[in-house]
């Protein structure tokens, strides 16, 4: 299965799922996984790698930016099988260890079945593993503050409402932001184009993620690498901004 892969950046690269991003910070053929796609995305991220002249052996680490299923889908399948570290943001540890769920229950997605693209998103969520029981049986919070020494030195920006613990990642050599669900350009369910949020279904604490956009805002860079929707070129501050008037 081929992967939908975009150079965005020297050593940066977008990567279209089935309806998830995830991205790959590269330094020769080691890189930084930062999330994993739907479980059912694991034959594309594969083939993402293999694109990238990578393997799932030179993954130094996996950062997920949230432990919902559609960013948490390979994971494990990278930890067990390679012995890769996957790190999450302290607060989002047990979520990944699936001792607790924050995510858009059923009744909620019945209930708002009658908005447009809900449904379709509903089942393709459903037949790629949205639902699934698939925790990491070893998460572990990042090893230390400030820049990661992986591929990339990307910075771990805790941006809590999506879920407690979501975090993007800003890339300050490259002007990148990885944002995840904290800042999205798209998705299935929206029909609107260019920064928002996700629809407020799928928020844990809607106020928090909005506020959460303030801390975005404050980073310098001009590439927006978003966990659903397309790379958005533009100072990330206008981005953020623009997310926020629409969430008002």
């Amino acid at each position: 299965m081929r992967a939908d892969v975009h150079q965005v950046a020297d050593g940066t690269y977008l990567v279209h799922g089935s309806h998830t991003n995830w991205v790959i910070l590269a330094e020769g053929d080691a890189v930084t996984l930062v999330d994993t796609g739907y479980p059912g995305d694991r034959e594309r991220l594969l083939a993402s790698l293999a694109e990238v002249g990578s393997s799932p052996g030179a993954i130094a680490a996996v950062l997920i930016t949230h432990a919902h299923n559609d960013h948490l889908g390979s994971a494990e399948f990278l930890r067990a099988t390679y012995g890769t570290p996957v790190y999450l943001h302290e607060a989002e540890v047990p979520h990944a260890r699936r001792e607790f769920l924050h995510q858009v229950s059923l009744g909620t997605v019945l209930r708002n079945g009658w908005r447009p693209g809900v449904l379709p998103w509903a089942v393709h969520a459903l037949r790629s593993g949205g639902t699934m029981h698939n925790p990491v049986t070893a998460p572990e919070p990042f090893p230390a503050t400030g820049p990661l020494d992986l591929p990339g030195r990307p910075v771990p920006v805790h941006t809590p409402g999506h879920t407690d613990g979501h975090c993007a990642y800003h890339v300050p050599g490259t002007g990148v932001l990885i944002s995840g669900d904290a800042l999205v350009s798209g998705h299935a369910t929206s029909r609107v184009e260019g920064p928002q949020l996700l629809p407020d279904m799928f928020h844990h604490e809607r106020p928090r993620a909005v506020a959460s956009l303030d801390v975005l805002a404050e980073l310098e860079g001009e590439l927006l690498l978003p966990g659903h929707g397309p790379v958005h070129r533009g100072p990330l501050r206008d981005a953020a901004h623009r997310a926020r008037e629409r969430a008002l």
